[in-house]
């Protein structure tokens, strides 16, 4: 099981990252052209979700806005694994 971070390395984490912490999650709210697009992104963040058997809580809201959330359910909060899979999200947002 991965270890979990303490705040400090959590901080450090995020600093300069389009992630922000809520609670024992990391997430990322987007807002994008529309439904079709959003729904796209939903695809390729599955693709490579699944690709590293970590998977996100995904929430489509509106109508072109889209959050992922991240945390280490197995583990009780935030790993090194969650920032690595959100790095990889990044790339294709």
């Amino acid at each position: 099981m991965a270890e979990l971070l303490s705040d400090d390395q959590i901080t450090t984490h995020l600093e300069g990252s389009p992630w922000t912490r809520e609670r024992d999650e990391i997430v990322r709210n987007l807002e994008l052209e529309d439904f079709a697009a959003a729904i796209a992104l939903v695809n390729r963040v599955a693709e490579v979700a699944e690709r590293h058997n970590h998977h996100p809580d995904i929430l489509i809201h509106g109508w072109n806005k889209v959050k992922l959330s991240l945390s280490n359910h197995a583990a009780g909060g935030l790993t090194d694994v969650d920032f690595e899979l959100a790095r990889r999200f990044d790339e294709v947002i």
